[in-house]
């Protein structure tokens, strides 16, 4: 995710009376309209390439790329109102980077199962964790498995979707002799993906919001330029949304070679959406002095039920994003602020046209972006002990390797109980652990 660390937070003028006063709490919460609205406008920007990243990797799943476009901005428009309304807080929601490629590239395009049905896996894990989000679950599955592996999930994504870029671009290729080589440098796609992260890395780091989705609309312009992009136009009506509408298979979901694609997409989903949350929280000072977050049980069932409403529109799973902090940073404070990105939301589905030319170089660059962010999450794991260490590393370096999220978490798991049983520090395992790693062992074996 796009790294929008803005130190500097403005001092809003808070808020006195009215109707959005009394709703969001604008003056209790120090902040006024104006300031949310900005802040909205702020935190859209920074996420706002998804809307032009999503369809093209979901269109390689066989989905009408349109259709997609059009989900990818109501699911977003849809989870981000309800996270406003219902919760309250200042966070922007939108199909989920790296669970997208696993949809599209694994489930779809190796595992060989159809779009619908990968859909209705997505609703099954969204299901699940709405569920776990109205009883003490959640916590226990947070609590129950390592925190090693949690970080290694993170980063396996980042490593599973730098992949996907790389191959995408042409830069990394196929080779009989060494199974990935090098590709031909010198082609369009390949430079101009190196050019569009590049330029992503060096805004980001000198903190321009929107650094994403300037390098993306860049590059494309970059593409008009030399030719080898087709002008369509900016705004046009929306495409039909009736490729998508209502199309998951939700029964087709239920056999047994789809658990660990269910628990594939529930595990990320519920991390990701869980440390995003509270690093936002605590950007948006909603603790409370007893320790306690304020509407953070509220945030948690918006954000698992948002998964679970995108499905019905073609959506993989729908998840609170960290560019959020974008926001919080310029003074979103409440959920008007999510309300503004929403709003943004739904006027860019009058952008098809633009979203129909980002190239796959373009789309390629923003994921070799977000790759290298979500691999920072190795440098928390525990390298001086190889019972943690070990297991770290096989979940995250599997994922791109088998090309399969599944697979990375399944072999984690196994090799995490495994070492720690035989080392004599099987108290320190959870029962949740050594459950999941049967059904994964149970999984190699007859699967």
């Amino acid at each position: 995710m796009e790294n929008t660390k803005h130190e500097s937070t403005p001092h809003p003028i808070p808020a006195s009376g009215g109707v959005l006063d009394k709703w969001f709490k604008l003056s209790a919460h120090g902040t006024s309209v104006k300031t949310e609205l900005a802040a909205g406008l702020t935190t859209f920007i920074t996420m706002a390439y998804i809307i032009f990243v999503n369809p093209n990797i979901m269109a390689a799943s066989g989905m009408d790329a349109g259709a997609v476009f059009v989900a990818t901005c109501i699911g977003a428009a849809v989870a981000t109102l309800f996270m406003g309304l219902y919760a309250n807080w200042p966070v922007g929601l939108a199909p989920g980077m790296g669970l997208n490629a696993f949809f599209a590239f694994t489930v779809v395009g190796d595992m060989g199962y159809s779009w619908e049905i990968a859909l209705g896996a997505v609703f099954w894990s969204g299901v699940i964790f709405t569920a776990m989000s109205f009883w003490k679950i959640r916590e226990w599955v947070l609590e129950a498995i390592p925190e090693s592996l949690r970080h290694a999930m993170t980063a396996g994504v980042g490593l599973f979707l730098g992949m996907v870029g790389l191959k995408t671009a042409g830069i990394v290729v196929p080779s009989q002799a060494t199974i990935v080589t090098l590709g031909n440098l010198t082609q369009p796609s390949a430079w101009l993906a190196a050019v569009c992260f590049l330029l992503i890395a060096i805004l980001a780091y000198r903190k321009i919001f929107g650094a994403v989705l300037i390098g993306v609309l860049g590059v494309t312009l970059a593409g008009l330029l030399m030719n080898i992009v087709e002008y369509n136009g900016i705004f046009a009506m929306p495409p039909s949304l009736a490729p998508t509408f209502m199309k998951l298979d939700i029964m087709g979901a239920l056999e047994v070679g789809m658990i660990t694609v269910i628990l594939s997409f529930l595990f990320v989903n519920m991390f990701d959406t869980a440390g995003t949350l509270m690093g936002v929280a605590e950007r948006a000072k909603l603790r409370r002095p007893d320790g306690s977050i304020e509407g953070l049980k509220k945030s948690l069932k918006a954000d698992s039920a948002s998964s679970v409403v995108g499905t019905f529109v073609g959506c993989p799973p729908v998840t609170s994003y960290v560019e959020s902090a974008a926001g919080v940073a310029a003074g979103g404070r409440t959920g008007l602020t999510a309300i503004t990105i929403a709003v943004l939301f739904l006027l860019s589905m009058f952008l098809a046209p633009l979203a129909g030319m980002i190239p796959p170089y373009a789309t390629a660059g923003a994921l070799l972006y977000v790759a290298f962010a979500m691999m920072s999450s190795l440098a928390r794991i525990k390298w001086d002990d190889y019972t943690e260490m070990a297991p770290a590393a096989i979940t995250a370096l599997m994922m791109p390797l088998t090309f399969s999220i599944a697979n990375g978490i399944a072999m984690g798991f196994v090799s995490y109980a495994v070492l720690k049983l035989a080392t004599g520090q099987a108290s320190k395992v959870s029962v949740g652990v050594y459950v999941l790693s049967l059904v994964f062992i149970a999984k190699f074996i007859y699967m």
